[in-house]
């Protein structure tokens, strides 16, 4: 089996070579004429759109605040679940939860490195 700096070695030029066919693809939008019409198109609906948004919003705006107390609740309750599942695994306890519909749930975990 390969080692940790050996399949990293591997990852980080893979990921160059995935970068480098990105930018290869994006000069050739950029250099495409009829690309660039029908991005400044969207562009011009885009605005649109989002003004149609916003007076919509202004009409919701109760919902809206209502809305955001809920995602803040909801970011909460889920780093809760987390460190809830992280301690009764480490205390050797099986993790399991069941929704309403009698589905089972287990927890993945996920290790990840950062650039220190």
């Amino acid at each position: 089996m390969a080692s940790l700096q050996e399949i990293f070695n591997r990852l980080q030029k893979t990921k160059k070579e995935q970068k480098e066919i990105k930018a290869m693809y994006r000069d050739a939008l950029k250099n495409s004429g009829g690309y660039q019409t029908v991005l400044n198109e969207a562009s011009v609906l885009k605005t649109k759109k989002k003004t149609i948004e916003e007076g919509i919003q202004d009409d919701f705006r109760v919902e809206f605040d209502k809305l955001e107390v809920l995602k803040a609740d909801i970011e909460n309750d889920s780093m809760l679940l987390s460190d809830a599942a992280l301690s009764e695994y480490l205390k050797g306890k099986g993790v399991e939860i069941i929704d309403e519909y009698e589905n089972k749930y287990e927890p993945i975990f996920k290790v990840q490195f950062k650039k220190i």
